[in-house]
C-alpha cells in the first residue's frame, strides 16, 4: 500500500500555496452558499464582491465557560502589529504614542521616611519607528502594573521604562505620573493647621540613550502688584484717600531636571516657598488674615520678579540641572493675565508654545 505523508508548512512553497488559493477561489465561485458554509464559512471572504450571506447563524449567548487556549489566542487578528504595507499615510517616525490618564493608587516615599498612597494618573508613551504599523497599547499598562505594587521612585520608573522598551521594541520611552501631594501647613499666627495639596508630576524620559529625571510642581501664591501698592500709599499720604492695592491668586509651574542626589517633593516646595513666601493659606483666623496682608505688603512682586526669584533658588541647589519656570498672575485689575517663562539650560527650551498652556495654570479652590 502506497501512503503519502502530508507536507509540513515549511515544505509548502509559495507557488503551491498560490495554486491552492486559485483552486479554492474557482470552486467558491460556482459552489452554493450552503456548500461554502459546510466547508468553511471563511471561504466566502476569498470573494470580495460576495455578500457574507453564507455566514452561519451566530449565537447570542455569552459563553461564560469559554476558555482561551494558546492556539485560539494565536489565531486572533492583530492589525496593530501588521506589516508596514498596512501603514496609512506617510511612513514617518512617531515620537510619542501610548496611553494617557490611566489611574491607580501608587505608594510614594515622603521626606520623613514614611509612605503615602495617592491616586495617580499615569501617561506612558514610546517612540514608533517609521516602518512599524503600531503598538499594543495594553502592553504599556501591563508593563507598568508589574511595578505598581512597589513604593515608587525614579529607579522604579526607570525599570518600568526598560520594560516598555523591551515589550514594545522601541528605542525611546517616557513615563509620567501626576498626583496631588498633601502636606500639613501651619497658619501664620493662630497655630491652626490644614492640608495644602500640591499638584506634582514625575517624568522619566529615555531619549537617544540618555535618561532624564524630571519633576514638575504647581505652586500657588498671592501676588501683590508693586505699582498698585505704591499708588495706594500715594492716595493715602497725599489725599487722605483710602485705597487698596490689587493682588491675585497666582501660579508658577516649576519644572526641574534632577541631576544629582535625592530631591524630595517637600524640598521643591520649600524652594518655591523660600522664593515667594506668599503661598495661599489653608486655615485662617482674623490674625492670620491680617498677617497675610502684611506678608503680601512685604513681598510685592511683578510676574517678572516671580520668575527670577524662583530662578535664584533653583540655581543655588546642586541637585537641580536645567529648569523652567512658567508664572501666571491672574489679574484682579485687568481682564487678562500677566505671564512669564524663564528657562535655564537646553532641556526645556522651546520656540513654540502650546496655545492653551497658560489656561492649564488656572487653579480653582
Amino acid at each position: 500500500m502506497n501512503m503519502q505523508t502530508p507536507k509540513s508548512n515549511d515544505e509548502i512553497s509559495r507557488k503551491e500555496a498560490e495554486a491552492a488559493l486559485e483552486t479554492l477561489r474557482a470552486w467558491a465561485k460556482v459552489a452554493s452558499v450552503t456548500e461554502i458554509a459546510e466547508l468553511d464559512p471563511s471561504v466566502a471572504r476569498l470573494l470580495p464582491d460576495q455578500l457574507k450571506a453564507n455566514y452561519p447563524a451566530l449565537s447570542r449567548h455569552y459563553d461564560e465557560n469559554f476558555e482561551v487556549t494558546p492556539e485560539y489566542r494565536k489565531s486572533l487578528p492583530d492589525l496593530q502589529n501588521g506589516p508596514s504595507s498596512l501603514i496609512k499615510g506617510e511612513k514617518q517616525q512617531i515620537q510619542h504614542v501610548g496611553i494617557s490618564n490611566f489611574r491607580l493608587p501608587i505608594r510614594f516615599h515622603t521626606r520623613d521616611n514614611g509612605d503615602i498612597s495617592l491616586q495617580t494618573s499615569v501617561t506612558g508613551t514610546v517612540s514608533l519607528e517609521a516602518d512599524k504599523k503600531g503598538i499594543n497599547m495594553s502592553r504599556i499598562m501591563r508593563s507598568f502594573y508589574k511595578h505598581a505594587e512597589k513604593t515608587f521612585s525614579f529607579e522604579v520608573m526607570e525599570a518600568a521604562l526598560a520594560d516598555y522598551i523591551t515589550d514594545l521594541e522601541s528605542f525611546d520611552a517616557r513615563l509620567q505620573m501626576r498626583f496631588s501631594y498633601p502636606m500639613k501647613i501651619n497658619s501664620l499666627r493662630s497655630g491652626l493647621q490644614g492640608y495644602q495639596y500640591y499638584d506634582f508630576a514625575l517624568e522619566k524620559v529615555q531619549q537617544d540613550g540618555q535618561l532624564h529625571k524630571v519633576m514638575h510642581l504647581d505652586y500657588v501664591y498671592s501676588s501683590t502688584c508693586p505699582c498698585s501698592l505704591e499708588l495706594s500709599e500715594h492716595a493715602r499720604s497725599e489725599r487722605g484717600q483710602l485705597a487698596t492695592p490689587h493682588s491675585q491668586r497666582s501660579v508658577a509651574r516649576i519644572s526641574v531636571n534632577v541631576t544629582d542626589g535625592m530631591l524630595w517633593f517637600e524640598d521643591l516646595i520649600d524652594l518655591a516657598r523660600a522664593a515667594v513666601p506668599t503661598e495661599t493659606q489653608v486655615m485662617v483666623k482674623r490674625e492670620d488674615e491680617q498677617a497675610f496682608a502684611e506678608l503680601n505688603a512685604a513681598n510685592p512682586i511683578f510676574v517678572e520678579d516671580a520668575a527670577r526669584l524662583f530662578c535664584e533658588q533653583l540655581k543655588a541647589d546642586p541637585r537641580i540641572g536645567d529648569f523652567r519656570v512658567i508664572a501666571s498672575h491672574q489679574e484682579s485689575l485687568h481682564s487678562h493675565d500677566a505671564v512669564s517663562i524663564l528657562t535655564d539650560g537646553p532641556f526645556f527650551e522651546a520656540q513654540s508654545l502650546d496655545p492653551k498652556l497658560f489656561s492649564t495654570l488656572f487653579h480653582v479652590g
